[in-house]
């Protein structure tokens, strides 16, 4: 089996555009992601101009403004990105479940990669781990699955 190569993989999709969606909630978490959503993207060819920022309110608004992103046909990928984190009531059940399951009905109603980079967590520690810390940087990671899906999808398209 062939060693997995990033750099070559995601060469396909060096001119690819992004739309990233943001959520504001959770700020002091979802800007380190936001930053490192863009380092892999311009790390790996992605001019800024080809990258689109949509900020809203919370990660349960994520889903229909990446919805509106992929209907406007003119990305090859959305970025998800937020932190939802555990309180003493079932709302983080709710919010992150329904932010869940609407990133991922986007992505398949517009057979588009729609790449969920919403952290959901127990608690801040949790968070700050994923946003930078001792557990890397998530929003980096989305990033690079969103090259990875761009070139795999492209890959598939009949010549």
């Amino acid at each position: 089996m062939a060693k997995f190569d990033l750099e070559k993989t995601v060469d396909s999709a060096r001119d690819g555009r992004f739309g990233i969606v943001a959520s504001r909630f959770n700020q002091r978490i979802v800007e380190p992601l936001l930053d490192g959503a863009l380092d892999a993207l311009t790390q790996h060819g992605i001019a800024r101009t080809a990258i689109k920022i949509v900020r809203v309110p919370g990660a349960f608004e994520i889903p229909l403004v990446a919805q509106r992103l992929a209907a406007s046909e003119q990305f090859d990928a959305v970025i998800a990105l937020g932190a939802v984190v555990r309180g003493d009531t079932p709302h983080f059940d709710y919010v992150a479940g329904e932010c869940a399951r609407g990133i991922a009905k986007v992505g398949l109603d517009f057979s588009l990669p729609v790449i969920f980079g919403v952290l959901t967590v127990d608690d801040m520690e949790q968070a700050m781990a994923r946003a930078g810390g001792r557990e890397g940087n998530k929003g980096y990671d989305a990033a690079l699955a969103a090259l990875e899906m761009v070139a795999l999808l492209r890959s598939l398209q009949a010549p």
